[in-house]
């Protein structure tokens, strides 16, 4: 009676603990802390998020926050490697494994959500309305029946059909597309995140931005919606709170004037 029990323990102990035992898989920050090399998606048509100067370098707020983050995760900002990215192919490239993560002024939605997870939020943006300056057109409600540039990928067109649903709208790949468009003369309005439409007003006296804001747009870090990212997003969060609680990060909006 004891061998029999003995001789069962064992199988026991081989069928929990033992033979046939799945192989882990192994997570993105381990992998990351492993090849000693991070890979993000920004942005380079998003100044002053993202864009490259004319040294050719990236720079921009996102930028700033990609290495402060790199830096965290691997002791050396430059262990980053950046992957150009635009709206309308941000999320594929993210879950096609062509990059880590996203840190591209990409906003909080539901469909998004899911997706994809995020970060806490890094800034807050708002819908805006940039048009011609002699135009006399004054809220969104007189768009319609006219023509409205967006940006594909963005959440402008989810938010401007369901506001007017008599509008024509024109999409574009890039900012500098859709402003290029918009100055061309082929729309009444273009329809953006505020943040991303300041650079073109301030040096382009023949559009005007309205001062009315449509929405309120919670920009975080995108990851891709499995296990293997939890571990990985939980130690983003921490940067991230930390560069919060201790003002470094209103100090990045003061230095790229995106402060309120």
């Amino acid at each position: 009676m004891y061998k029999k029990l003995l001789l069962l323990v064992i199988c026991l102990s081989f069928i929990f603990c033992g033979c046939g035992k799945k192989k882990e898989i192994e997570d993105d920050l381990s992998r990351i802390m492993k090849q000693d090399k991070i890979t993000i998606g920004v942005r380079t048509d998003t100044m002053p998020f993202g864009f490259k100067d004319k040294n050719g370098e990236y720079a921009g707020y996102d930028i700033d926050i990609a290495k402060i983050i790199t830096a965290a995760l691997l002791g050396d900002e430059k262990k980053v490697q950046f992957v150009p990215v635009t709206a309308s192919d941000r999320i594929r490239k993210l879950i096609t494994k062509e990059v880590d993560m996203l840190i591209a002024t990409i906003s909080i939605t539901e469909p998004r959500q899911r997706i994809l997870d995020f970060s806490v939020p890094y800034y807050i943006a708002g819908q805006a309305m940039m048009l011609p300056a002699k135009s006399d057109i004054i809220s969104l409600r007189e768009l319609e029946d006219k023509t409205v540039i967006i940006v594909y990928g963005s959440t402008s067109e989810r938010s401007i059909r369901s506001s007017i649903p008599n509008v024509n709208i024109l999409g574009y790949k890039t900012y500098d597309a859709a402003y290029q468009a918009m100055k061309s003369g082929v729309a009444d309005a273009l329809i953006a995140d505020d943040t991303l439409l300041f650079r073109y007003t301030l040096n382009d006296p023949s559009l005007k931005l309205l001062p009315k804001r449509y929405s309120k747009e919670y920009y975080a870090i995108a990851f891709r919606k499995e296990d293997a990212s939890q571990r990985l997003q939980m130690r983003i969060n921490s940067v991230l709170q930390s560069l919060i609680s201790t003002g470094r990060l209103n100090r990045l909006q003061e230095k790229w004037s995106i402060s309120d």
